[in-house]
């Protein structure tokens, strides 16, 4: 598959290194001006949005219509300038991406994972959860398959707005790495036990 990563910071690069792993090409999109946002979300057949929060809707603006009737994975966690929460509880930075790109099939996934992870999708031998929501099924499941590729164990989150619990989640995951000292080598896992 052909895939236009927007932004080619630490997790545009680590999640481009992952796909090409697998076997997918990679264009970014960025601010320079030889790498144009626009020129890599018309070639991609998916686009991933890895930019800064505070970024994402000039991003979203410079893909436009390029992202008509594609899936767009947006990775990003709502942190204002200041690293603080950026967004209020009845709407996710996932949901405000539909919103600029209404005829995108917009899918939330990778978000709960850091950069020193992502190309593989584990820490140490351990598979990290790939919580993956979106409103279209065919979609949700397009992305679960790449994560899968990638190493991850996907999870199917279900509609768009789950993204409002799992960019929290994100946040906690940043609280507990750089706050609390546990530092980036860590990550959730969803396990699924046996019912009696």
């Amino acid at each position: 598959m052909k895939i236009g990563v927007i932004g080619n910071g630490r997790v545009g690069s680590a999640l481009a290194a992952g796909l090409e792993r697998i076997g997918h090409q990679v264009r970014f999109g960025h601010r320079d001006p030889e790498e144009p946002v626009k020129d890599a979300a018309e070639w991609g057949e998916l686009i991933i949005m890895a930019v800064p929060f505070v970024e994402l809707r000039n991003a979203a603006r410079s893909v436009g219509a390029a992202a008509d009737g594609k899936i767009v994975v947006d990775v990003t966690n709502p942190l204002n300038r200041d690293g603080e929460w950026g967004i209020g509880y009845t709407t996710s930075a996932a949901e405000e991406l539909q919103r600029a790109l209404p005829n995108a099939k917009v899918v939330k996934c990778f978000n709960t994972v850091f950069a020193q992870n992502q190309s593989i999708g584990m820490v140490g031998d351990v598979s990290l959860t790939a919580f993956v929501a979106g409103n279209d099924k065919g979609s949700r499941e397009a992305v679960m398959d790449l994560a899968r590729e990638m190493g991850y164990e996907p999870v199917d989150a279900g509609p768009l707005h789950s993204a409002r619990y799992l960019e929290p989640m994100g946040m906690q995951l940043i609280s507990l790495a750089f706050i609390q000292g546990m530092g980036p080598y860590i990550g959730y896992r969803l396990v699924i036990g046996n019912r009696p």
